[in-house]
């Protein structure tokens, strides 16, 4: 069941789309549907960051599989979504993008929230960023 509702996964070296990632998940049986952009942000720990980067493990695409067939067994979900970017990104850059569409609005909300959050905790992908005082610093799974 879970492979029927998992559209679309992706580790990237290249910009990413929110409307491939809106257009995976489009069901005629989903009443509601929800994304998640998160963006290259310039400050980070009340720091300016200067650069970063995205590294991630060759098993990588195999994790987040696990974390999005968990999301569908729990929650009525008609579609599944989720790319994200690796490599040196820029600030303003769409770094992940995740959706899901479900029969409902809360239960669309839901999942796409357990979605981004299990992705961030549980996928092998590292943070590298470097900030404006010339410090640095690696964030664990992201």
């Amino acid at each position: 069941m879970s492979d029927d509702v998992i559209k679309l996964i992706g580790i990237r070296d290249a910009p990413l789309s929110v409307d491939e990632v809106f257009g995976a998940v489009g069901d005629p049986g989903a009443g509601g549907t929800t994304l998640f952009v998160g963006t290259v942000r310039d400050s980070d720990h009340a720091r300016a960051v200067r650069a970063l980067s995205y590294s991630a493990h060759p098993t990588v695409e195999a994790e987040l599989r696990k974390v999005m067939e968990k999301v569908a067994a729990d929650f009525p979900v008609r579609a599944l979504a989720a790319v994200h970017r690796v490599g040196d990104l820029e600030i303003g850059d769409l770094a992940v993008v995740v959706a899901a569409s479900c029969p409902h609005r809360g239960e669309a909300f839901e999942a796409c929230r357990r979605l981004i959050d299990d992705l961030k905790a549980q996928v092998p992908i590292w943070k590298h960023q470097l900030f404006a005082d010339g410090d640095e610093e690696w964030v664990g799974a992201c």
